[in-house]
């Protein structure tokens, strides 16, 4: 198919396209790196009426440290380039742990890192690990902008925080605390597929051992990224041996209410969840006391 005519117009700058995302209101929308809108410009799933092509905005791309530790991503950075940078690697091994089990390498050329966040696939892999490593998300206007925690921007199935005439610009990630660990693991029928359940988990261990702070953020499973408010809740405080894991595991998968859809079953779902889950805490504090 193809798809329904439309303005297009390339800019060369934020300020550009916020001007005209705010002339053209809710009929405009933003063409980032078009891994999802093209296909759903083509199956006349999306008919906006003005495109607002980003790909030249340089100043809404790139990796940068920040003064405090952490990392500054642009929206229009390309996945591929996240997957390659040092900078990530070093800064935010989760997300560079994570990236290659994005979509394929030619998608991930391609995709941009806030096109992802912002289209909210709920088995999409970003999200939720920007939800779990506590990133902010800058959202701006002409009239102003406001930054949006990671793990409240999507308020529903393929529903975002973003308002008309808005556009994600960039990514905070917070520094790493010391003897941090990190994991990231999910499940699909192919590797590039969507998957089935994943979960990406950061935790924390002080000078003694126990569990200062933990966050689980799961996908695949619900509406958006899922953080789980019972992993923190029984890990934090605890020494995280095998059987607190487990427990922390089971309780995980006790808050989960996932859909059923024709590639797997709600029970099934839910199972896989919270043995995934088990699996990524036990990597995770592995990796953070080797860290300590």
């Amino acid at each position: 198919m193809k798809p329904p005519p439309f303005e297009w117009h390339r800019v060369h700058d934020a300020r550009e396209a916020l001007a005209l995302l705010a002339e053209h209101g809710d009929s405009a929308k933003p063409l980032a790196g078009g891994q999802s809108l093209i296909p759903a410009l083509n199956f006349r799933l999306a008919r906006p009426a003005v495109l607002v092509d980003l790909n030249d905005a340089v100043d809404l791309a790139g990796i940068a440290s920040t003064a405090s530790g952490g990392v500054r991503i642009g929206a229009m950075t390309r996945q591929r380039e996240i997957e390659r940078s040092r900078t990530i690697m070093t800064r935010v091994p989760l997300l560079a742990e994570a990236m290659p089990w994005v979509a394929h390498m030619q998608i991930r050329t391609r995709g941009t890192v806030g096109g992802s966040v912002a289209h909210a696939d709920p088995a999409a892999e970003l999200p939720a690990v920007f939800a779990a490593l506590g990133a902010r998300y800058l959202l701006q206007s002409r009239d102003g902008e406001r930054w949006v925690n990671a793990d409240s921007f999507t308020t529903g199935l393929f529903a975002t925080e973003l308002r008309t005439g808005e556009l994600l610009t960039s990514i905070d990630v917070p520094p790493q605390q010391p003897g941090t660990g990190h994991a990231f693991i999910e499940m699909a029928r192919r590797h590039g597929d969507f998957a089935l359940a994943g979960v990406a988990s950061s935790v924390t261990l002080d000078g003694s051992g126990q569990c200062s702070s933990a966050r689980v953020a799961l996908f695949g499973v619900g509406d958006g990224p899922l953080v789980s408010a019972a992993a923190a809740l029984t890990l934090t405080g605890f020494l995280p041996d095998d059987d607190v894991i487990r427990e922390s595991s089971a309780a995980v998968e006790a808050e989960l209410d996932p859909p059923s859809d024709i590639h797997a079953s709600a029970a099934y779902r839910k199972h896989l969840a919270g043995v995934l889950t088990r699996r990524a805490l036990t990597r995770a504090v592995e990796r953070a006391r080797s860290a300590s």
